[in-house]
């Protein structure tokens, strides 16, 4: 499936196109070490968003000790310094057992944990591409865009479970829309790999859409809708400090002393 092919479906779900003055700031060879180690905190958290949700929703105490113990490493590396950055383990150590009251609960389990190995298996990747460019893995703060999408949250069930699996959709499908706008002003290295990226992520946001449709119990169209206008906001409006989710950078020279304080 070519390139065009595979972004349709993404741009139409999204509401707005990246600025193009992120992607000229983000894609400045002094900003390179902030958008590699940023783009590797994204694929951590999305596996940490998967085994959240099924450790909340889909399986049982046992099942979620092995979901803890399996992002371990790569967490014990990026929150606490531990390791060297290659990580022998890469699967679960057990079968996961899913709660008999969820009816969504298999569905959901299948489709997260291969939602996690694809996304260690690219955060290992963005990993290995610093370490061949000597770019050290250092603490970042988060941006402002998964929390101002968290703010729209419902707060009961299912509309909570409904809402957080929305907002992760829009998580994926702007993060495949970037790294299809970065291929061409990157080098041939650094395109390829987000190329590769795309093809292998471009279905995730369907899954997250298509679990939040099963789990309402209504048309979450609405719902959608008022994520979608939220997210284009988050993406159009200033930002202070560059990220891989970042907003339209705020002048160029702000924001390369913003980043720059921070390695």
């Amino acid at each position: 499936m070519n390139t065009d092919t595979l972004l349709q479906p993404i741009n139409r779900f999204l509401h707005c196109a990246t600025p193009v003055s992120w992607i000229k700031q983000a894609t400045q060879p002094e900003h390179l070490a902030i958008l590699l180690i940023d783009h590797a905190n994204c694929e951590l958290k999305a596996a940490q968003t998967a085994m959240w949700l099924m450790r909340t929703y889909a399986v049982d105490h046992n099942s979620s000790d092995a979901l803890l113990a399996w992002l371990k490493p790569y967490e014990d590396f990026v929150y606490r310094g531990v390791g060297s950055g290659e990580f022998a383990q890469t699967g679960l150590s057990k079968k996961l057992i899913g709660k008999s009251e969820f009816s969504l609960g298999d569905e959901l389990i299948d489709k997260m944990v291969l939602l996690i190995k694809e996304e260690l298996h690219h955060f290992q990747q963005v990993v290995e591409i610093m370490k061949a460019r000597e770019i050290d893995y250092v603490n970042l703060s988060a941006s402002r865009y998964a929390k101002g999408l968290m703010h729209k949250v419902r707060s009961h069930e299912p509309a909570k479970l409904v809402d957080k699996l929305i907002c992760g959709a829009y998580i994926e499908a702007r993060s495949c829309e970037r790294f299809a706008a970065l291929v061409p002003h990157v080098d041939e290295e650094l395109g390829d790999f987000y190329l590769s990226l795309l093809r292998s992520e471009a279905r995730h946001f369907q899954d997250y859409l298509t679990l939040a449709q099963k789990v309402a119990d209504a048309d979450i169209a609405d719902r959608v809708q008022l994520f979608g206008k939220t997210e284009a906001q988050l993406i159009l409006s200033t930002d202070a400090q560059l990220r891989f989710h970042s907003g339209a950078p705020v002048s160029s020279v702000e924001s390369a002393e913003t980043v720059n304080t921070l390695l």
